[in-house]
């Protein structure tokens, strides 16, 4: 019986054209995947720096106006006329706040407050020339006089002392400016606006409200 004989044929050994093609496709596929890398990123470093100058624009660069506002006050006398011509005198030490909520001290110049009955000035204090500090309230306080001695024979007065309540109202306004990372500087100015009352039988300031 004849034997048949598998001849097992080897393939043919890959030239060196063949391996210099498939390295330099393996090559040019490595460079590919490398800028792709690159490329997102730089495209995450750009979303990166975006999202922190936003940030930055919105937080800590962007200016806010300060509050300054009449936070309680004291008396050194405290003098009320009930009877004819009524009358009140007070020597007042008034409690003050300038909040700053920007990230720069506040520089503000000297200014006048001002302290009303109605529409007519019964005293006023002049504010020193200071500074708020970054993310902070100033607190300080100031001592003034509050006079009826503008206020004859007014019929509103003499109702209000008898009731116990004197209504006042406070205005002032401060001009300066906020100073960022010590270069940059915006002006800001601040209006104050408050209503209070003096409660005659305790003698006490009450109900302050600033706008």
């Amino acid at each position: 019986m004849a034997e048949n004989d598998q001849q097992v044929h080897p393939m043919p050994p890959q030239s060196q054209h063949d391996v210099e093609t498939a390295t330099t496709e393996q090559s040019k596929e490595l460079r590919r995947q490398k800028k792709k890398k690159w490329l997102l990123y730089g495209i995450a470093f750009v979303v990166f720096q975006t999202g922190i100058i936003a940030l930055f624009s919105l937080t800590i660069m962007k200016v806010r106006n300060p509050k300054f506002r009449v936070r309680s006050a004291t008396f050194d006398t405290f003098d009320v006329v009930q009877t004819t011509n009524p009358s009140f005198n007070f020597r007042t030490n008034v409690a003050l706040g300038i909040k700053n909520t920007n990230f720069g001290p506040y520089k503000y110049d000297d200014s006048t407050m001002y302290f009303y009955y109605g529409e007519t000035e019964v005293g006023s204090a002049i504010i020193p020339k200071s500074k708020a500090q970054f993310r902070r309230t100033k607190k300080f306080t100031v001592a003034l006089d509050l006079a009826s001695t503008d206020l004859a024979a007014n019929s509103q007065l003499e109702s209000d002392i008898n009731s116990g309540i004197v209504p006042l109202s406070s205005r002032s306004k401060l001009s300066g400016k906020v100073e960022l990372m010590l270069i940059f500087k915006k002006k800001k100015s601040v209006d104050m606006d408050c209503t209070m009352e003096v409660n005659i039988l305790t003698q006490e300031l009450q109900n302050v409200r600033c706008k």
